[in-house]
Protein backbone atom coordinates (compact mmCIF):
# COMPACT_ATOMS: atom_id res chain seq x y z
CA UNK A 1 0.00 0.00 0.00
CA UNK A 2 1.56 3.62 -1.00
CA UNK A 3 -0.35 5.96 1.32
CA UNK A 4 -0.01 9.63 1.22
CA UNK A 5 -0.40 11.75 3.90
CA UNK A 6 -0.73 15.52 4.42
CA UNK A 7 -0.47 16.89 8.00
CA UNK A 8 -1.40 20.55 8.32
CA UNK A 9 1.45 22.34 10.12
CA UNK A 10 -0.77 24.54 12.16
CA UNK A 11 0.98 23.90 15.77
CA UNK A 12 1.36 19.96 16.63
CA UNK A 13 -1.45 18.57 16.99
CA UNK A 14 -2.37 17.40 13.97
CA UNK A 15 0.71 15.29 14.06
CA UNK A 16 -0.09 14.11 17.33
CA UNK A 17 -3.13 12.46 15.70
CA UNK A 18 -1.95 11.27 12.49
CA UNK A 19 1.20 9.50 13.95
CA UNK A 20 -0.06 7.03 16.20
CA UNK A 21 -2.77 5.77 13.44
CA UNK A 22 0.46 5.72 10.82
CA UNK A 23 2.42 3.49 13.19
CA UNK A 24 -0.65 1.10 13.94
CA UNK A 25 -0.94 1.12 10.22
CA UNK A 26 2.39 0.14 9.62
CA UNK A 27 1.89 -3.02 11.92
CA UNK A 28 -0.60 -4.21 10.42
CA UNK A 29 0.54 -3.71 6.38
CA UNK A 30 4.31 -4.72 6.46
CA UNK A 31 4.14 -3.39 3.01
CA UNK A 32 3.18 0.02 3.65
CA UNK A 33 4.96 2.73 1.67
CA UNK A 34 4.65 5.86 3.34
CA UNK A 35 4.75 9.59 1.78
CA UNK A 36 4.33 12.53 4.35
CA UNK A 37 3.49 16.24 2.61
CA UNK A 38 3.66 18.42 5.65
CA UNK A 39 5.61 21.85 6.36
CA UNK A 40 5.90 20.86 10.31
CA UNK A 41 10.40 20.67 10.53
CA UNK A 42 11.29 17.08 9.34
CA UNK A 43 13.03 16.16 12.88
CA UNK A 44 9.98 16.65 14.57
CA UNK A 45 7.61 14.56 12.06
CA UNK A 46 10.20 11.78 12.87
CA UNK A 47 10.34 12.37 16.92
CA UNK A 48 6.98 11.21 16.81
CA UNK A 49 6.33 8.98 13.11
CA UNK A 50 8.29 5.54 14.00
CA UNK A 51 7.51 4.03 10.31
CA UNK A 52 9.95 4.97 7.57
CA UNK A 53 8.52 7.55 5.19
CA UNK A 54 9.59 10.32 2.05
CA UNK A 55 9.05 13.53 3.69
CA UNK A 56 7.83 15.99 0.75
CA UNK A 57 8.46 19.55 2.57
CA UNK A 58 5.58 21.60 1.76
CA UNK A 59 2.31 23.03 3.08
CA UNK A 60 -1.65 23.06 1.20
CA UNK A 61 -3.08 24.82 3.91
CA UNK A 62 -2.32 27.32 6.57
CA UNK A 63 -5.87 27.16 8.44
CA UNK A 64 -5.58 30.36 10.92
CA UNK A 65 -3.23 33.18 10.66
CA UNK A 66 -1.92 33.68 14.34
CA UNK A 67 -0.76 36.51 16.47
CA UNK A 68 0.22 33.61 19.37
CA UNK A 69 -0.66 30.49 20.54
CA UNK A 70 -4.24 31.81 21.92
CA UNK A 71 -5.31 34.79 19.41
CA UNK A 72 -5.90 34.57 15.65
CA UNK A 73 -5.02 37.63 13.40
CA UNK A 74 -8.95 37.24 11.80
CA UNK A 75 -7.95 39.79 8.92
CA UNK A 76 -5.16 37.91 7.68
CA UNK A 77 -7.15 34.80 7.28
CA UNK A 78 -10.01 36.52 5.61
CA UNK A 79 -7.06 37.96 3.34
CA UNK A 80 -5.33 34.32 2.95
CA UNK A 81 -8.45 32.27 1.92
CA UNK A 82 -9.83 35.26 -0.46
CA UNK A 83 -6.74 34.92 -2.07
CA UNK A 84 -6.66 30.78 -1.92
CA UNK A 85 -9.81 30.60 -3.31
CA UNK A 86 -9.44 33.24 -5.85
CA UNK A 87 -8.73 30.60 -8.79
CA UNK A 88 -9.82 27.09 -6.85
CA UNK A 89 -10.63 25.30 -9.93
CA UNK A 90 -7.06 25.89 -11.04
CA UNK A 91 -5.13 24.71 -7.44
CA UNK A 92 -7.50 21.54 -7.38
CA UNK A 93 -6.06 20.93 -11.09
CA UNK A 94 -2.63 21.22 -10.30
CA UNK A 95 -3.20 18.94 -6.95
CA UNK A 96 -4.74 16.07 -9.04
CA UNK A 97 -1.74 16.30 -11.68
CA UNK A 98 0.68 15.82 -8.75
CA UNK A 99 -1.17 13.37 -7.19
CA UNK A 100 -1.55 11.33 -9.86
CA UNK A 101 1.56 11.30 -11.02
CA UNK A 102 2.66 10.24 -7.17
CA UNK A 103 0.24 7.44 -7.63
CA UNK A 104 -1.19 6.70 -4.17
CA UNK A 105 -3.30 4.05 -3.51
CA UNK A 106 -4.98 6.37 -0.60
CA UNK A 107 -4.92 10.23 0.07
CA UNK A 108 -5.27 10.52 4.21
CA UNK A 109 -5.21 13.78 5.12
CA UNK A 110 -5.44 15.86 8.63
CA UNK A 111 -7.06 17.92 7.96
CA UNK A 112 -6.00 20.18 4.94
CA UNK A 113 -9.17 19.95 1.98
CA UNK A 114 -7.04 20.73 -1.33
CA UNK A 115 -5.80 17.05 -1.02
CA UNK A 116 -9.21 16.03 -0.80
CA UNK A 117 -10.29 17.59 -3.60
CA UNK A 118 -7.44 16.97 -5.77
CA UNK A 119 -7.67 12.91 -4.99
CA UNK A 120 -11.51 13.24 -6.11
CA UNK A 121 -10.44 14.76 -9.03
CA UNK A 122 -7.77 12.12 -10.03
CA UNK A 123 -9.97 9.33 -8.93
CA UNK A 124 -7.96 8.40 -5.66
CA UNK A 125 -9.47 6.84 -2.11
CA UNK A 126 -9.22 9.53 0.27
CA UNK A 127 -10.02 10.08 4.24
CA UNK A 128 -9.78 12.67 6.50
CA UNK A 129 -8.36 12.31 10.22
CA UNK A 130 -9.13 15.01 12.58
CA UNK A 131 -11.19 16.55 15.63
CA UNK A 132 -12.35 19.81 13.69
CA UNK A 133 -12.31 20.64 10.45
CA UNK A 134 -11.49 24.02 8.49
CA UNK A 135 -15.17 24.55 7.37
CA UNK A 136 -16.30 24.47 10.41
CA UNK A 137 -14.30 26.77 11.74
CA UNK A 138 -14.58 29.47 8.30
CA UNK A 139 -18.11 29.55 9.18
CA UNK A 140 -17.52 30.22 12.71
CA UNK A 141 -15.60 33.35 11.80
CA UNK A 142 -16.72 34.36 8.44
CA UNK A 143 -20.15 32.94 7.58
CA UNK A 144 -21.76 36.50 8.26
CA UNK A 145 -19.84 37.92 5.78
CA UNK A 146 -20.97 38.61 1.55
CA UNK A 147 -17.71 36.79 0.15
CA UNK A 148 -17.61 33.61 2.23
CA UNK A 149 -20.21 31.40 0.72
CA UNK A 150 -18.52 30.22 -2.32
CA UNK A 151 -15.20 29.60 -0.26
CA UNK A 152 -17.22 27.35 2.21
CA UNK A 153 -18.90 25.85 -0.73
CA UNK A 154 -15.78 24.83 -1.81
CA UNK A 155 -14.04 23.42 1.91
CA UNK A 156 -17.72 21.82 2.44
CA UNK A 157 -17.27 20.12 -1.48
CA UNK A 158 -14.12 18.72 -0.25
CA UNK A 159 -14.26 17.16 3.37
CA UNK A 160 -17.77 15.80 1.16
CA UNK A 161 -15.93 14.42 -1.47
CA UNK A 162 -13.48 12.11 1.07
CA UNK A 163 -14.66 8.27 1.60
CA UNK A 164 -15.16 8.99 5.46
CA UNK A 165 -14.01 12.19 7.29
CA UNK A 166 -12.57 10.10 10.85
CA UNK A 167 -13.83 12.48 13.57
CA UNK A 168 -11.76 11.34 16.62
CA UNK A 169 -12.79 11.30 20.30
CA UNK A 170 -13.12 14.55 21.42
CA UNK A 171 -13.95 16.21 18.12
CA UNK A 172 -16.60 18.76 16.86
CA UNK A 173 -19.74 17.77 15.63
CA UNK A 174 -18.86 18.83 12.33
CA UNK A 175 -23.25 18.07 11.16
CA UNK A 176 -22.44 19.36 7.69
CA UNK A 177 -20.45 16.20 6.80
CA UNK A 178 -22.77 13.19 6.39
CA UNK A 179 -19.73 11.12 5.37
CA UNK A 180 -18.07 11.28 9.33
CA UNK A 181 -17.50 8.20 11.08
CA UNK A 182 -16.50 8.90 15.13
CA UNK A 183 -13.62 6.71 16.25
CA UNK A 184 -12.25 6.51 19.69
CA UNK A 185 -9.17 8.88 21.36
CA UNK A 186 -5.77 9.05 19.92
CA UNK A 187 -3.13 9.55 21.87
CA UNK A 188 0.87 8.27 22.26
CA UNK A 189 1.09 6.11 25.32
CA UNK A 190 4.41 7.52 27.10
CA UNK A 191 6.89 6.12 29.57
CA UNK A 192 7.57 7.60 33.12
CA UNK A 193 11.25 8.59 33.92
CA UNK A 194 12.67 9.87 37.21
CA UNK A 195 13.42 13.71 36.29
CA UNK A 196 16.19 13.79 39.12
CA UNK A 197 14.53 16.87 40.14
CA UNK A 198 15.60 15.63 44.04
CA UNK A 199 11.80 15.14 45.46
CA UNK A 200 10.55 18.80 43.74
CA UNK A 201 7.37 18.65 41.72
CA UNK A 202 7.76 18.94 37.80
CA UNK A 203 5.31 21.40 36.02
CA UNK A 204 5.69 21.22 32.00
CA UNK A 205 4.30 24.42 30.57
CA UNK A 206 3.50 23.57 26.87
CA UNK A 207 1.16 25.73 24.73
CA UNK A 208 1.94 23.64 21.25
CA UNK A 209 3.26 24.35 18.49
CA UNK A 210 2.63 28.23 17.82
CA UNK A 211 4.88 30.38 19.36
CA UNK A 212 3.24 31.93 22.90
CA UNK A 213 6.19 32.75 26.01
CA UNK A 214 4.36 33.33 29.19
CA UNK A 215 6.77 35.53 31.03
CA UNK A 216 7.80 32.92 34.06
CA UNK A 217 11.27 34.94 34.16
CA UNK A 218 8.84 37.03 36.43
CA UNK A 219 7.06 34.48 38.23
CA UNK A 220 7.52 34.05 42.35
CA UNK A 221 9.39 31.20 43.43
CA UNK A 222 6.81 28.11 44.26
CA UNK A 223 8.66 25.96 47.24
CA UNK A 224 9.34 22.62 45.99
CA UNK A 225 7.86 23.55 42.25
CA UNK A 226 10.68 23.28 39.27
CA UNK A 227 8.87 24.88 35.89
CA UNK A 228 9.79 22.74 32.74
CA UNK A 229 10.01 25.75 29.40
CA UNK A 230 11.48 25.43 26.24
CA UNK A 231 15.25 26.01 26.40
CA UNK A 232 14.91 28.66 23.21
CA UNK A 233 13.06 31.01 26.09
CA UNK A 234 16.18 31.30 27.62
CA UNK A 235 14.34 31.86 31.05
CA UNK A 236 16.32 33.20 33.53
CA UNK A 237 13.68 32.27 36.88
CA UNK A 238 15.89 29.98 39.22
CA UNK A 239 13.37 27.21 39.40
CA UNK A 240 13.59 27.04 35.69
CA UNK A 241 14.96 24.04 33.51
CA UNK A 242 14.95 23.34 29.83
CA UNK A 243 12.66 20.50 28.85
CA UNK A 244 14.92 19.72 26.39
CA UNK A 245 17.69 18.89 28.84
CA UNK A 246 16.05 15.62 29.92
CA UNK A 247 16.61 14.06 26.56
CA UNK A 248 12.83 12.72 26.47
CA UNK A 249 10.19 12.55 23.99
CA UNK A 250 7.38 15.34 24.17
CA UNK A 251 5.16 12.41 25.42
CA UNK A 252 7.69 10.32 28.05
CA UNK A 253 7.68 13.95 29.74
CA UNK A 254 4.34 14.38 29.71
CA UNK A 255 4.15 11.10 31.56
CA UNK A 256 7.06 12.17 33.86
CA UNK A 257 5.73 14.85 35.21
CA UNK A 258 3.58 16.43 37.90
CA UNK A 259 1.42 18.55 35.75
CA UNK A 260 1.00 20.29 33.09
CA UNK A 261 0.10 24.02 31.70
CA UNK A 262 -1.33 24.65 28.33
CA UNK A 263 -4.23 25.80 26.24
CA UNK A 264 -7.17 23.25 25.10
CA UNK A 265 -5.68 21.55 22.25
CA UNK A 266 -6.04 18.24 21.33
CA UNK A 267 -2.51 16.17 21.29
CA UNK A 268 -1.40 18.27 24.94
CA UNK A 269 -4.98 16.83 26.25
CA UNK A 270 -5.46 13.84 25.00
CA UNK A 271 -2.24 12.58 25.84
CA UNK A 272 -2.13 14.02 29.54
CA UNK A 273 -5.50 12.41 29.88
CA UNK A 274 -4.52 8.82 28.68
CA UNK A 275 -0.94 9.24 30.30
CA UNK A 276 -2.72 10.45 33.69
CA UNK A 277 -0.74 13.54 33.87
CA UNK A 278 -3.26 16.77 35.61
CA UNK A 279 -3.61 19.75 33.35
CA UNK A 280 -3.88 23.17 34.69
CA UNK A 281 -5.49 25.07 31.13
CA UNK A 282 -6.27 28.35 30.28
CA UNK A 283 -9.09 29.19 27.81
CA UNK A 284 -8.72 30.70 24.60
CA UNK A 285 -9.91 33.75 22.92
CA UNK A 286 -13.05 32.30 20.71
CA UNK A 287 -12.40 28.58 19.58
CA UNK A 288 -14.88 26.98 18.77
CA UNK A 289 -13.40 23.47 19.49
CA UNK A 290 -12.35 24.42 22.72
CA UNK A 291 -16.11 23.07 24.30
CA UNK A 292 -15.47 19.62 23.05
CA UNK A 293 -12.14 19.09 24.13
CA UNK A 294 -12.67 21.12 27.56
CA UNK A 295 -15.89 18.86 28.52
CA UNK A 296 -13.98 15.49 27.20
CA UNK A 297 -10.87 16.58 29.84
CA UNK A 298 -13.10 17.03 32.66
CA UNK A 299 -14.77 13.36 32.74
CA UNK A 300 -11.50 12.26 32.04
CA UNK A 301 -8.41 13.93 33.77
CA UNK A 302 -7.46 15.77 36.84
CA UNK A 303 -8.03 19.13 35.67
CA UNK A 304 -8.33 22.89 36.27
CA UNK A 305 -9.32 26.03 34.48
CA UNK A 306 -7.11 28.83 35.13
CA UNK A 307 -7.14 32.86 34.73
CA UNK A 308 -5.18 34.43 31.82
CA UNK A 309 -3.90 37.05 34.67
CA UNK A 310 -2.71 34.06 36.63
CA UNK A 311 -0.79 33.13 33.55
CA UNK A 312 0.91 36.44 32.92
CA UNK A 313 1.44 36.72 37.04
CA UNK A 314 2.52 33.18 37.86
CA UNK A 315 -0.46 32.63 40.47
CA UNK A 316 0.14 29.11 39.84
CA UNK A 317 0.35 27.71 43.95
CA UNK A 318 -3.25 27.29 45.18
CA UNK A 319 -4.31 25.96 41.79
CA UNK A 320 -1.38 23.51 41.60
CA UNK A 321 -2.50 22.51 45.19
CA UNK A 322 -5.75 22.29 44.04
CA UNK A 323 -4.93 20.10 41.76
CA UNK A 324 -3.29 17.64 43.04
CA UNK A 325 -5.82 17.34 45.75
CA UNK A 326 -8.45 15.58 43.48
CA UNK A 327 -8.18 12.09 42.69
CA UNK A 328 -7.69 10.82 39.50
CA UNK A 329 -10.76 9.61 37.28
CA UNK A 330 -10.19 6.07 35.47
CA UNK A 331 -7.56 6.94 32.51
CA UNK A 332 -9.50 6.53 29.01
CA UNK A 333 -8.09 4.18 25.81
CA UNK A 334 -6.30 5.65 23.17
CA UNK A 335 -8.18 3.24 20.76
CA UNK A 336 -8.77 5.34 18.07
CA UNK A 337 -5.30 5.21 16.18
CA UNK A 338 -5.80 1.53 15.93
CA UNK A 339 -9.49 2.19 14.40
CA UNK A 340 -8.06 4.75 12.14
CA UNK A 341 -5.92 2.22 10.90
CA UNK A 342 -7.80 -0.44 10.27
CA UNK A 343 -10.11 1.40 8.51
CA UNK A 344 -7.67 2.85 6.36
CA UNK A 345 -6.24 -1.10 5.72
CA UNK A 346 -9.50 -2.18 4.73
CA UNK A 347 -9.99 0.48 2.35
CA UNK A 348 -6.85 -0.72 0.58
CA UNK A 349 -8.22 -4.15 0.66
CA UNK A 350 -11.26 -3.26 -0.66
CA UNK A 351 -9.78 -1.08 -3.89
CA UNK A 352 -7.31 -3.89 -4.23
CA UNK A 353 -10.27 -6.27 -4.85
CA UNK A 354 -12.01 -3.87 -7.17
CA UNK A 355 -8.93 -3.40 -9.54
CA UNK A 356 -8.62 -7.51 -9.88
CA UNK A 357 -12.17 -7.53 -10.71
CA UNK A 358 -13.16 -7.55 -14.67
CA UNK A 359 -14.00 -4.00 -15.92
CA UNK A 360 -18.03 -4.94 -16.46
CA UNK A 361 -17.90 -5.96 -12.48
CA UNK A 362 -15.61 -3.22 -11.60
CA UNK A 363 -17.90 -0.40 -13.40
CA UNK A 364 -20.64 -2.10 -11.73
CA UNK A 365 -19.36 -1.75 -8.38
CA UNK A 366 -18.70 2.06 -8.99
CA UNK A 367 -22.46 2.31 -9.91
CA UNK A 368 -23.17 1.31 -6.10
CA UNK A 369 -21.41 3.70 -4.36
CA UNK A 370 -17.77 1.33 -3.63
CA UNK A 371 -15.46 3.09 -5.79
CA UNK A 372 -15.33 6.79 -6.15
CA UNK A 373 -17.65 9.12 -7.44
CA UNK A 374 -15.22 10.43 -9.99
CA UNK A 375 -12.55 7.90 -11.66
CA UNK A 376 -9.73 9.14 -13.24
CA UNK A 377 -8.84 7.94 -16.85
CA UNK A 378 -5.27 7.70 -16.24
CA UNK A 379 -4.33 4.18 -15.03
CA UNK A 380 -3.77 2.87 -11.57
CA UNK A 381 -0.65 1.49 -10.40
CA UNK A 382 -1.03 -1.66 -8.88
CA UNK A 383 1.54 -3.70 -7.33
CA UNK A 384 0.35 -7.22 -7.25
CA UNK A 385 0.78 -7.67 -3.52
CA UNK A 386 -1.65 -10.36 -2.13
CA UNK A 387 -4.80 -9.09 -0.26
CA UNK A 388 -4.62 -7.65 3.25
CA UNK A 389 -6.35 -9.76 6.15
CA UNK A 390 -8.14 -7.09 8.72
Amino acid sequence: MHLFVDISSHGFGHLAITAPALDALAEMAPDLRLTVRSGLPGGKLEQRIRAPFTLIAGSSDFGYVMIDAMRIDLAATAAAYRQAHADWPARVAREATFLAALAPDIVLSNVAYLPLAGASRAGIPALSLCSLNWADLFAHFFGHEDWAAPIHADMLAAYRGARTFLRVTPGMPMRDLDNREDIGPIAAIGRRHDLGLKGDRAVLIALGGIAHRLPVDDWPRLPGVRWLVAADWQCAHPAAVSLESFGLTFTDLLCSVDAVVTKPGYGTFTEAACNGTPVLYQRRDDWPEQDCLIGWLQRNATCLEVPADCLLDGALHESLNTLWRRRSPPRPAATGAAEAAARLARLSFAEDSLRELPFPVRLAASVQGRQPKRLSSSPVSHTGRPMMPV
